[in-house]
């Protein structure tokens, strides 16, 4: 394996444009840097994976195997689809994994800087970087794990509660230099492949969202701890492949990864005490609906989070160590 080498993998749903030039942000923060980059279609169905593979080849990308166009065969989400790229093997071993979203666009230092800090502190598991929207506003990326406590904080969304709960509050304030956090945002993760070969990779019975706290969790509770680097830097868009800006609910499959990771992690009984603190955050929230006339009220959350407290478990379909080629 090579010291230092870096895998880039971006994730394309439909969107192969946005894809190319996440791509092609790629490339240039990986000048003088060993490694490889995948662009791999999530079986996207609408011709992505060929409009890619031309482009990339019209480009000068996929010369000398710098940049390889993959499909995955199966859109089992964006863990599943992440996975599959780690599973085809590279013609230069690589110890560190950069999972790119493909709305997200590296700056031209973002892979050296994530780099030399993965490398100076080699007791870090994951990393993540600052990302910043379009007009260079903030996006927060850095958290703390869920938990009951946090559920009923979300969900009330009132001061006091907030106060009293302040240390339970997932979202953190952005650490001003390097520092450790829970989890951060899958946008743009350096993951040590260690880690990987340690824990697995992205567990498949998350179709989207919850998965990058899932494997950040896992890696902590095997001794791998996540960093912020608040110095490297990438633009997102975000929503592109999702739609959230336009979600009024989130979709199914948010609840079905919220309630797996409960259950998973922490217990089926934690999962209903996490339910229940939500359910209580929401009536508190709604009392204060009445009275204010808060027209922010999710319509139809505790529906779907009591249908999903009470579907049986979902199996889990992990990335194994001995897959790897």
């Amino acid at each position: 394996m090579s010291v230092g080498a870096v895998h880039v993998i971006i994730l394309n749903w439909r969107s192969a444009q946005m894809s190319l030039r996440s791509a092609e942000a790629a490339v240039i923060a990986m000048e003088g840097i060993e490694g490889v980059i995948s662009l791999i279609d999530n079986d996207s169905g609408d011709g992505s994976f060929e409009e890619m593979s031309r482009e990339a080849a019209d480009r000068g990308w996929t010369a000398g195997g710098r940049l390889r166009v993959l499909q995955s065969g199966h859109n089992g989400g964006f863990g599943a689809g992440n996975n599959a790229a780690l599973r085809v093997p590279t013609d230069r071993p690589c110890d560190l994994v950069l999972i790119v979203n493909s709305d997200a666009f590296l700056e031209p230092d973002t892979i050296a800087r994530m780099r030399a800090h993965m490398l100076a502190h080699p007791a870090i598991g994951l990393l993540g970087c600052r990302v910043v929207g379009e007009h260079g506003n903030h996006h927060t990326t850095h958290f703390r794990f869920p938990t009951a406590a946090s559920e009923l904080e979300d969900a009330a969304r009132t001061g006091p509660i907030s106060r009293l709960l302040a240390r339970h509050v997932v979202t953190m304030s952005m650490p001003l230099v390097a520092a450790p956090v829970d989890w951060a945002a899958g946008a743009a993760l350096m993951i040590r492949r260690d880690v990987l070969d340690a824990i697995g990779g992205f567990d498949e019975a998350y179709f989207l969202y919850f998965e990058e706290t899932d494997l950040c969790l896992r890696a902590a509770k095997a001794g791998w701890p996540t960093h912020y680097l608040p110095d490297a830097r990438v633009m997102h868009i975000g929503s592109v492949s999702t739609g959230m800006r336009e979600w009024t609910l989130p979709p199914d499959y948010w609840f079905a990864s919220r309630e797996h990771y409960f259950r998973k992690n922490h217990g089926r009984a934690y999962a209903v005490a996490a339910v229940l603190a939500h359910l209580a955050g929401l009536t508190v929230r709604r009392l204060r609906a009445i009275r204010r006339e808060d027209q922010t009220m999710p319509k139809g959350q505790a529906r779907a989070l009591i249908r999903h407290a009470l579907a049986p478990s979902r199996p889990r379909q992990i990335f194994r160590p001995g897959d790897r080629p």
